[in-house]
C-alpha cells in the first residue's frame, strides 16, 4: 500500500503533466509490478543494505526533480535529443524520461554493485508493456521512447557514458535527491558505524535541494544544509552526476550551511 507521502508527491508529479505524458504517469504510479519492485529495491538498500532511500519516494522526487528541469528547458527553448534529431515528439522525449525515473534503480533489488545494469534488465520488460498498452500499433515510437529510456537507466550512475539530453536529465535529477528524508530510516535502524556512513550523515544534514530557472543559466540548483557535512553530498554525489551529464552547460550550483555565506560551483 502506498503512502500519503507517496500519494502527495504523485499528485505534485500530475500537476507538472498533460495529454499522453500524464496517461503515462498514471499507468506507472498504478502498475503494481513497478511498485513491488520500488519497494523491494528499498528493502534491500535500507535493511540488508543500510544505504539511503533507493524505493518509491527516491523515484517519485526524481520524477518531480526531472520534469522540473525539463519544462524549465523547454520553456528555453532548448530541445531535448528525440525533438533535435527529429525521431519523436516533446512527448515522447518526457515520457522517456518519466518511466526512466521510475525504473532507473529497480535493480537495487538484486543488490548495489552493477545495478543500472540489473535495472536496465528487469526494466526492458516492463518498459514494452507500459509503451504498449499507451501506444499500442507504434512500433516505432515504442523503439525511440525506450531507447532513450534505457539509456537513461544505464547512465545514472555516471559509469556508462550518455548522450541524450533525456538520460542527461536522470543524471541531475537523481543526484538531486539529497535531501535529510532519504537517510531518516537508515539513521533509525541502525547508528553503528559502517565504511560509508558519510552518505547517510552528510544527506541528513540537507535541509533543501531546490531546482528554478538560473540568472546566468536555464538552472539554477541550491543546496541549503544544517552543518558543512553536507558538501560531501554536493561535491562527491552532485557535481559527478552533473559534470558526467549532457546539461551541465545549463546549470547553475549553488550550496550553502543555514547562516553562513553561500558557495557557488558552477
Amino acid at each position: 500500500m502506498k503512502s500519503s507521502y507517496e500519494l502527495s508527491l504523485e499528485q505534485t508529479l500530475f500537476g507538472m503533466l498533460s495529454g499522453e505524458a500524464l496517461e503515462t504517469a498514471r499507468l506507472i504510479t498504478s502498475d503494481e509490478e513497478i511498485h513491488q519492485w520500488q519497494e523491494l529495491a528499498n528493502a534491500v538498500s535500507i535493511r540488508r543494505l543500510g544505504f539511503n532511500d533507493h524505493g518509491p519516494v527516491h523515484m517519485r522526487k526524481v520524477a518531480i526533480n526531472a520534469m522540473n528541469m525539463f519544462n524549465i528547458l523547454k520553456e528555453e527553448g532548448i530541445h531535448p535529443s528525440i525533438v533535435k534529431e527529429e525521431t519523436g515528439s516533446y512527448e515522447d522525449s518526457r515520457i522517456a524520461v518519466l518511466l526512466a525515473s521510475f525504473l532507473h534503480d529497480i535493480g537495487m533489488s538484486v543488490g548495489r554493485q552493477n545495478h543500472e545494469i540489473s535495472s536496465f534488465v528487469l526494466a526492458e520488460r516492463i518498459i514494452d508493456r507500459i509503451l504498449n498498452t499507451v501506444f499500442p500499433n507504434q512500433l516505432l515510437r515504442q523503439i525511440t521512447i525506450k531507447s532513450v529510456t534505457l539509456e537513461g537507466i544505464m547512465g545514472h550512475m555516471t559509469h556508462h557514458a550518455i548522450s541524450s539530453l533525456e538520460a542527461g536529465i536522470i543524471l541531475v535529477a537523481d543526484g538531486c535527491d539529497m535531501e535529510k528524508g532519504r537517510s531518516r530510516i537508515p539513521l533509525l535502524i541502525s547508528n553503528e558505524s559502517r565504511v560509508g556512513d558519510i552518505h547517510k550523515y552528510s544527506s541528513s544534514s540537507v535541509e533543501k535541494v531546490t531546482i528554478e530557472k538560473g540568472t546566468e543559466k536555464p538552472i539554477k540548483i541550491s543546496v541549503e544544509m544544517t552543518a558543512s557535512v553536507g558538501f560531501f553530498q554536493v561535491e562527491e554525489v552532485l557535481i559527478g552526476k552533473i559534470m558526467a551529464s549532457t546539461i551541465k552547460q545549463y546549470i547553475e550550483l549553488y550550496a550553502n550551511v543555514i547562516g553562513r555565506d553561500t558557495k557557488r560551483y558552477l
